[in-house]
């Protein structure tokens, strides 16, 4: 398995990759998510926000920047930038998107998610809502892709326990809904398509 993946690969691969289009099943609510990468000095990185525990909805967890869909938001990858912008402060005129990735549920919350990745430039003055953002992790994405940080395995949230895939970070996992569309985007970086 390769361990690390440059900015040119990975455009490449987002370039000739097209998402399966998929409507959002009945009762769920779309949303979009925005996957940041961000080439830190130590080394290409992917952004993620640890969500305060005050939150009704994904308190306390880690995600990608993201949200619901607004009436104002023209698109989905439209939802991703606001969201973006709203929550790390992040100018959409900022970001160099790549692409997406296919949609999907999340498994308790009833959103149907869409995933957008792309480019923040460094350095960035990050000005964050500590409303929606407790701090934000910046993750090398060798990290990631090292197996030593990754598992699936059973994780216990909130006194329910899941079956989930696994990253770790130091003191943080990245779990449920995110470690799910990281695993995706990563098996797409390896071989050319997602699960």
């Amino acid at each position: 398995m390769k361990k690390n993946f440059t900015i040119i690969e990975i455009k490449k691969i987002l370039e000739d990759y097209q998402p399966q289009v998929i409507p959002p099943q009945n009762g769920l609510r779309p949303a979009s998510v925005f996957i940041p990468f961000y080439p830190d000095p130590d080394g290409l990185s992917l952004i993620f926000t640890k969500r305060p525990d005050h939150l009704e909805s994904h308190s306390g967890q880690i995600s990608f920047p993201g949200g619901s869909r607004e009436p104002q938001d023209e698109n989905d990858l439209a939802t991703a930038l606001r969201e973006t912008h709203e929550e790390i402060g992040v100018d959409p005129s900022d970001i160099e998107v790549w692409g997406g990735l296919k949609s999907g549920p999340t498994r308790g919350s009833c959103y149907w998610v869409t995933p957008f990745i792309g480019i923040i430039p460094f350095p960035y003055d990050f000005k964050i809502s500590t409303y929606e953002v407790e701090r934000l992790i910046i993750v090398p994405l060798a990290h990631l892709l090292d197996p030593e940080n990754f598992s699936e395995d059973m994780y216990s949230w909130n006194n329910h326990t899941y079956q989930t895939q696994l990253y770790t970070y130091g003191s943080d996992v990245i779990w449920g809904l995110t470690a799910r569309i990281l695993y995706s985007f990563l098996t797409l970086l390896h071989t050319g398509r997602e699960l």
